[in-house]
């Protein structure tokens, strides 16, 4: 019964054009529980019920995995059972009636303006640090995702009119609005930097590497990594956390939920919400700690 499960990896990955770090979260996921029903005399996954499922979940509570990541398995398994249905395989999906479990939303991690300026100030202005801090007000100032960064062309920026367009790994892109800090931070590296980097004249990456092709997600993470270390940040800064940060300062700055949904790319407004409950915990510590009747 292998094939079944290679079949709807292909059919991620051909139909739905899924992304390969997507693709192969849900292999791991389908693996797994292909281990699981196999280690219960279940060879065909076809004969899988709702009990088998009930009995997955609690295994995994045992093992101490955590909601999130438990919701996230049985998610790719509801899926992968509705491919099976699609196919006419099943009829019925055993997942289909089992309610995901109560997670604990954590508040996103984020800089403070300060340390925003000051990480954004660290890059030089060598060939490599104007093509970093044009990197750096891009993310600040769209809150793009790390994939989207990389997948932007030369032609998806628009300067005179102050858009950029990305594309998220799922294939939805949206046009957002960037500043004239930023714009000029991009204006620099288009003139100045991109050209002398690039080696090869047909590359379209807006953002390139040292050897001219298109930047990597890993070697963006490096990137501002490096710069961190440089400034002297101690918290351990991703592009999500740079991300997280201008959805932060938008909202203490007065923008509204439903904007700020639609430049972030949330499917769900409960995902922008976040952002509001962190901004009002902050306000909060600030009140208890200041306030004289506090």
């Amino acid at each position: 019964m292998d094939t079944l499960y290679s079949e709807f990896e292909a059919y991620l990955f051909q139909e739905k054009k899924m992304a390969r770090n997507s693709l192969d979260a849900y292999r791991r996921d389908i693996r797994d529980f292909a281990a699981f029903i196999r280690e219960r005399q279940i060879e065909n996954p076809t004969e899988v019920n709702n009990a088998a499922v009930i009995a997955y979940i609690l295994y995994l509570k045992k093992e101490g995995r955590t909601a999130s990541t438990i919701n996230r398995k049985i998610a790719s398994v509801r899926a992968f059972y509705n491919f099976l249905i699609e196919r006419g395989d099943i009829k019925d999906n055993p997942v289909l009636r089992v309610k995901t479990l109560k997670t604990e939303k954590s508040e996103p991690e984020y800089l403070s303006p300060a340390e925003v300026e000051l990480l954004l100030q660290q890059p030089d202005s060598s060939l490599k640090g104007k093509r970093d801090r044009a990197i750096l007000e891009t993310i600040y100032a769209t809150g793009m995702r790390v994939s989207e960064i990389v997948r932007m062309d030369i032609g998806d920026v628009n300067l005179k009119m102050g858009f950029a367009a990305c594309c998220s790994e799922y294939g939805k892109g949206r046009v957002i609005p960037i500043g004239s800090v930023c714009r000029e931070s991009i204006k620099e590296y288009l003139n100045e930097a991109r050209n002398e980097i690039v080696g090869d004249r047909d590359e379209e990456a807006l953002f390139v590497n040292s050897g001219g092709k298109r930047m990597t997600r890993q070697g963006l993470w490096k990137m501002i990594k490096f710069y961190a270390g440089k400034a002297g940040i101690e918290k351990h800064i991703t592009p999500q956390i740079l991300r997280h940060s201008c959805a932060i300062h938008m909202i203490q700055n007065g923008a509204d939920l439903k904007s700020l949904q639609e430049l972030l790319g949330h499917e769900d407004a409960a995902a922008t919400q976040v952002y509001l409950m962190a901004s009002k915990n902050r306000l909060k510590d600030v009140y208890d700690k200041t306030h004289p009747r506090a």
